[in-house]
């Protein structure tokens, strides 16, 4: 169960492409590619952007089967897990597999009857491809919503559960759920219940969470919590905006919660009377520097003398603030102080200690 300075939850693994998740494995990072699906070509030049965020398993929408070869354009241009999301027709999700998918994401209830829901998972079983069965606030079964009246924990743990039952039936257990919702206290509650019903891995989300604002917020509230209650084996931050910035912000949420995250973090102070340096200038553009770097160091940005020289002092490398220049520290020691373009002398300081 252990993983870091956190408790997990005990999951079984499922193996998407050369990702594992579950088993307590370390949590992966995912988006969804939002370029009209006829333009291969804009899929494939996002997928490469999103591959170079750090992004570790993208899905693409897969509409019908004429649309398929985005599949195997996408499997030719990266080297993550390629996940078909697919809804209503099951032949789509027969030509995913034989298109070399890694996931397929579909609801078992909503392909048709049970010989349907046999012959993908048969496919699937053949050729190693697991299924995330993806629930939503907005497309709950209209029995199931009646009978709950409203969007609820319960409705939408029910909802995951009998459509598990449905692959079960055909003994296809390499299965991930999500159970999401634009409510933030029933997306928490919903995988609560639901991580006490089975041990199958959680994709962990918040879905229409809305613009980069509130949707970030929404999210890290949402996701945050789970993952500190050891719930949650993949996440995905849902936007309203560019899928790069879902990326950067899973993994920002990952290490907030206190998971090992490879890369640099950046601290820095919220500012006051005090401050006599560009604390938002500096950390912004050391922060802009440091991107593509893997090595995990901590940097901080302080900018006074009350709260920075421990700050400072607690990370590999940072600085504290005086009259227009900063003292800087080095893995806890206090090294010399910085003049003039404070900037440049920290990016510096920081190069040195990467290199190292």
């Amino acid at each position: 169960m252990k993983r870091g300075k956190t408790m997990r939850k005990n999951t079984r693994a499922v193996r998407i492409g050369g990702v594992t998740v579950g088993g307590g494995n370390p949590v992966a990072v995912q988006s969804m590619l939002n370029v009209p699906i006829h333009d291969i070509a804009g899929n494939v030049a996002q997928a490469k952007r999103l591959e170079a965020e750090g992004c570790q398993i993208v899905r693409v929408t897969v509409p019908s089967v004429a649309d398929v070869p985005v599949v195997e354009a996408l499997k030719n241009a990266v080297k993550m897990p390629v996940v078909a999301d697919i809804h209503f027709d099951y032949k789509v999700a027969l030509a995913c597999a034989e298109a070399g998918v890694d996931k397929i994401r579909i609801n078992p209830g909503n392909i048709g009857d049970d010989a349907h829901v046999g012959e993908v998972a048969s496919a699937c079983r053949a050729r190693g491809i697991p299924i995330r069965i993806g629930v939503n606030g907005g497309s709950l079964e209209k029995e199931i919503l009646a009978k709950y009246g409203k969007v609820t924990p319960e409705a939408l743990v029910e909802s995951a559960m009998y459509h598990v039952s449905l692959l079960e039936r055909h003994d296809f257990n390499d299965i991930v759920i999500s159970i999401k919702s634009s409510n933030v206290p029933v997306v928490v509650e919903a995988y609560r219940q639901l991580s006490l019903r089975c041990d199958y891995p959680l994709h962990v989300g918040v879905t229409e969470a809305g613009t980069y604002r509130m949707g970030l917020i929404k999210s890290a509230m949402g996701i945050g919590a789970l993952l500190l209650e050891g719930i949650g084996d993949t996440i995905r931050v849902s936007l309203t905006d560019e899928p790069e910035k879902e990326v950067r912000a899973g993994f920002d949420i990952l290490r907030a919660a206190g998971h090992f995250v490879p890369g640099p973090e950046v601290v820095s102070c919220p500012t006051c009377g005090r401050t006599n340096i560009n604390v938002a200038q500096i950390a912004s553009e050391v922060e802009e520097r440091l991107r593509g770097c893997n090595k995990p160091i901590k940097v901080a940005v302080m900018g006074c003398v009350v709260n920075g020289p421990g700050e400072a002092r607690g990370a590999d490398i940072g600085i504290a603030g005086g009259k227009d220049c900063a003292m800087l520290f080095v893995r806890g020691q206090q090294v010399r102080m910085l003049r003039g373009n404070i900037v440049d002398e920290l990016c510096e300081e920081i190069e040195r200690l990467v290199l190292e």
